[in-house]
């Protein structure tokens, strides 16, 4: 799939001007058919939601603050239970002006998306990750400016579906925002601009991490089928989260693409279980550490890990030949010479949160008849993880351009999932879930 392949598709410096622009909100075409500028504040710009978890509330909620003409019309989420908490949580904030949402466009099940977003002019997908390349294909289909989080995918085979799905995005003009919200972070900003100045010069390596000790856990309620079951505890069933080395760490790895300019050409690694291994764990690793190899020649550690008790770090250093630079989601950020020398500081004191600005930029966008287009970043970003999953599943080297042709499909179609079916993966007598092992594990 080289018509696939990032490396091939553009050169380093499109890349990077793309990121700038896209990262600024500024990428803007003419209007297609299915575009449309609203004056700001004064039409109401339909808002539906896809995924109303945590994540799904919160971009609700800085969606209906970033522009006072928004309105939220339609919620879906496979869990009633969920969909309800999520309107009762927004409900404490926002009026019915803003929540209107009445109870029959409140939609549940698998293929309750498609009636949520048919209702909206912006919809936010917010859903466990491998159910995104289908909802974000239909949404683009139908027209609809998108905030989806990351990552966009589990597989290779969602990953080309998102790639393709982007391009037609562009094609109709669309808004696409993706949650890699570092790109809309000061701190960010201001270092990539310098990079890209030359104040450091070339990047040659980097270390990047998400080391932490971990997230949630949902044990198995009496009367959940088998399914309900790994739908609610999703974080760590490789078909619905793709292992935090993806849903988590994503964030790091995108800032060496990011600032690199470039997507990597190989990866090799390892990792494994070592504390986080109960029934309730399902099949993903608890830590993974991968080599990145750039085509300029640049290489990054990468390293992430869910244990109790250990040294947290969740950030990014890079070496270039003159100097380095340090950034961080905290808000941090530096820039030195090879001296030791200051070259910047970063105040983030009066910062606004990223999560923020991205609905800020993408609603003034819509506003004013612009194009942002994060889909392509956000799917290589998630490729490259994938890259490092597949790196550390099978204790191989992997390329991109072999990754890329990868036809193992770990997500059903919507259509074929029902709660009382079989789910995509099944425990064995004692309630463990097959995971990989390093050495035998096949990822092509």
């Amino acid at each position: 799939m080289k018509n696939l392949t990032i490396n091939e598709e553009i050169t380093r410096r499109s890349f990077v001007k793309g990121s700038t622009l896209a990262a600024s909100g500024l990428m803007t075409g003419a209007l297609g058919i299915t575009s449309s500028a609203f004056a700001a504040g004064s039409d109401t710009l339909k808002l539906a939601v896809i995924g109303c978890g945590g994540r799904g509330t919160g971009a609700v909620r800085q969606a209906l603050n970033a522009d006072e003409g928004v309105k939220l019309v339609a919620m879906a989420d496979a869990f009633k239970d969920r969909l309800d908490n999520c309107f009762s949580t927004l409900s404490e904030v926002f009026d019915k002006k803003r929540l209107a949402v009445k109870d029959d466009a409140k939609f549940t099940g698998f293929n309750a998306y498609k009636e949520a977003i048919d209702m909206a002019d912006v919809v936010i997908i917010a859903t466990p990750p491998g159910f995104r390349p289908e909802h974000f294909e239909y949404a683009v289909n139908q027209g609809k400016h998108i905030f989806a989080e990351k990552p966009m995918a589990t597989d290779v085979p969602g990953i080309r579906r998102v790639l393709a799905s982007a391009k037609k995005a562009k094609e109709k003009n669309l808004n696409v925002v993706v949650g890699l919200q570092r790109h809309y972070q000061h701190n960010y900003r201001e270092l990539y601009k310098r990079l890209q100045n030359g104040e450091i010069g070339d990047i040659v390596s980097g270390q990047v991490y998400w080391n932490g000790a971990g997230v949630w856990v949902r044990k198995r309620e009496a009367g959940q089928t088998e399914l309900e079951y790994q739908m609610r505890n999703w974080y760590y069933f490789n078909w619905l989260c793709g292992d935090h080395i993806l849903e988590q760490h994503i964030h790091n790895i995108d800032v060496a693409n990011w600032f690199i300019g470039e997507t990597p050409i190989s990866a090799q690694g390892m990792g494994g279980r070592e504390v986080r291994k109960g029934p309730d764990h399902g099949q993903i690793f608890d830590h993974h550490f991968v080599e990145f190899v750039y085509p300029s020649g640049a290489v990054i550690s990468s390293q992430c890990r869910h244990i109790q008790g250990c040294m947290n770090r969740v950030s990014e250093t890079f070496q270039g030949t003159k100097g380095s630079v340090y950034a961080s989601g905290d808000g941090d950020g530096w820039m030195k010479r090879r001296d030791g020398s200051s070259i910047y500081q970063h105040d983030g004191s009066n910062d606004l949160t990223p999560y923020q600005i991205e609905h800020n930029e993408m609603f003034a966008s819509i506003r004013k008849g612009g194009v942002i287009s994060n889909a392509e970043y956000g799917a290589n970003s998630t490729m490259t993880a994938i890259l490092g999953r597949m790196a550390t599943y099978s204790g191989k080297l992997i390329t991109w351009e072999e990754a890329m042709t990868s036809q193992k499909v770990l997500v059903p179609p919507s259509s074929e999932l029902s709660w009382n079916g079989k789910a995509p993966v099944s425990p064995d007598a004692d309630g463990n879930y097959p995971v990989p092992v390093p050495g035998q594990f096949e990822v092509l």
